[in-house]
């Protein structure tokens, strides 16, 4: 037989304290956050429009790599023991150097629409 529990000037049975005490016959209504919804891309119709950069800032990339290219054939070039020379020391790293520089101006550089 169930335990009683004095509550008061009333006798209630476990099972009816355990009624009592839960909480389901309450409807429980909770807001659930919802992430906002992103609009889809608007697409252009020009298909040249979608790349990062112009036709200018492509040349020059192309450009760049040709003089890094270069920079380092003429290292090559140096007769010096372990290009010591310089060719290997001073003018090869010299437009390299430059190379790089090209590279950071085309890829900076803003696109002509």
């Amino acid at each position: 037989m169930a335990k009683d529990k004095q509550y008061g000037s009333a006798t209630l049975t476990h099972e009816e304290t355990v009624k009592k005490a839960t909480v389901a016959d309450v409807p429980v209504t909770r807001t659930v956050p919802t992430r906002p919804l992103m609009a889809e891309p608007t697409r252009r119709a020009d298909p040249a429009a979608a790349l990062p950069f112009g036709r200018r800032n492509y040349t020059l990339m192309l450009l760049g790599i040709g003089v890094i290219l270069l920079g380092f054939f003429i290292m090559s070039l140096d007769k010096e023991e372990f290009g010591f020379g310089f060719l290997g020391l001073t003018l090869g790293p010299i437009v390299v150097m430059g190379g790089f520089m090209l590279e950071f101006f085309a890829i900076l550089a803003r696109p002509v629409k």
